[in-house]
């Protein structure tokens, strides 16, 4: 069949973004062939005008979905007044953020940052900084195998796949790694001379696992018995992605210090890192900085965002939802023999299958829809936290018939 005009100009373009990229770019990313150009709701769009369902939003980042107008109007308006202070200088907005961030998480000091890895870095230099005043001999930190808290030095030291880490050793010393399964062996690894316990409530990339209770409880106690400051990554998880405000809190968790990014700007790059009183204390001018940290853009997005979640219903629909996609996904499981467990909470889930997870991702997309695929076997879910359940049926519906392909061999 002949190509029109139109396919032609959108085949020449895809061909030279591609091209571009590989002349250009350092190759840290294994691209999916799709160029994206514009999204709404729940959708994207690529150059050729094929719609996809987006059920990754960006791993979690597109929290109010693509194109929110709402949001859009915010960053608009923003962008005709000040985009960008110096941290010299107070400007309206942070001092509000943090606010609103200390009545929804019960931690009152916040560092404002530009991602999740930067709040991971920045917690692990609080919790030294602290215990620097207080007893310099504990440097240490206990993280989970399974765990990935980013791709910084710092950040990457407390990451447990080896892949990650080895190339770029020697890393920051004293980390020990205990498994999420095994309370006991957390309560062995944590001394006098540990620092802080580093862990997602929620492991994401590790599968989408959470926490058991009885973990939880040995977390707890562990701190109690030591001193040993409790860093809670809730990168993913955090901010109403569970159905809850923090995932810490459903697990009685206390943490100190907790890492936030993704879904806080609505697609806008923000991270933050929140702090108890007696850490941010110990805090001192010059120990910690950035550049782009907290400008005005972030900060107006981040305060939109927070206004749905906190003030007009977000919070409450995402339950609702979750709850609603969590029946959907038990009644898939039943029906398929290739899924060995589906977990997750709220609008957090990964479907564990028996074999690998990439076709069912290829099959998604070949579909119109965007998952992806982590800790091997595990298809993770992430949608737009304002999902409807007319979306979520058609996703699922997606899956079934992606599911249904592999078992029978058969293609739509």
């Amino acid at each position: 069949m002949e190509l029109n005009n139109g396919q032609k100009d959108n085949m020449n373009r895809s061909a030279e973004t591609q091209s571009l990229e590989s002349r250009h770019l350092i190759p840290t990313y294994k691209r999916i062939p799709v160029i994206l150009e514009r999204g709404e709701g729940a959708f994207v769009y690529d150059v050729e005008g094929k719609e996809y369902l987006d059920l990754i939003s960006g791993i979690g980042v597109v929290s109010l979905g693509h194109a929110h107008p709402g949001l859009t109007k915010a960053i608009k308006e923003q962008t005709q007044t000040l985009l960008h202070c110096s941290n010299l200088f107070y400007h309206p907005l942070q001092g509000k953020l943090a606010e609103k961030l200390a009545i929804f998480s019960g931690l009152p000091r916040a560092f404002f940052c530009n991602s999740g890895t930067e709040a991971i870095e920045a917690c692990l230099k609080f919790a030294r900084r602290y215990w620097h005043s207080q007893d310099p001999s504990r440097t240490g930190f206990v993280a989970l195998e399974h765990s990935f808290h980013g791709r910084t030095m710092g950040s990457l030291s407390v990451t447990w796949e080896e892949h990650y880490r080895t190339p770029f050793a020697p890393l920051i010393p004293d980390v020990s790694w205990v498994s999420p399964n095994d309370p006991e062996a957390l309560q062995n690894a944590v001394t006098e001379t540990t620092a802080g316990i580093v862990l997602e409530p929620i492991q994401g990339e590790g599968g989408v696992r959470p926490l058991t209770a009885n973990f939880a409880a040995a977390v707890q106690e562990a701190c109690k018995k030591t001193g040993a400051l409790l860093i809670t990554d809730e990168v993913q998880s955090g901010l109403g992605r569970t159905g809850q405000p923090f995932y810490f809190s459903k697990l009685g968790l206390d943490p100190q210090l907790v890492a936030l990014g993704k879904a806080l700007g609505g697609g806008i790059p923000i991270g933050a890192t929140l702090a108890s009183e007696e850490v941010a204390q110990a805090v001192e001018f010059g120990d910690h900085g950035t550049t782009y940290g907290g400008n005005l853009l972030a900060c107006r997005a981040a305060l939109f965002f927070l206004e749905e979640l906190m003030e007009h219903g977000l919070l409450s629909q995402i339950e609702q939802q979750g709850a609603y996609l969590a029946r959907r996904l038990n009644t898939l499981a039943n029906k398929h023999t290739s899924i060995i467990e589906v977990r997750g909470s709220g609008l957090i889930w990964g479907i564990e299958l028996r074999n690998d997870a990439t076709p069912v991702v290829e099959g998604a997309l070949r579909h119109g829809m965007l998952i992806n695929r982590t800790d091997g076997t595990v298809v993770r879910l992430l949608p737009p936290l304002t999902i409807t359940e007319a979306e979520i049926d058609q996703g699922l519906e997606i899956l079934d018939m992606v599911l249904t392909e592999l078992d029978t061999g058969v293609s739509a």
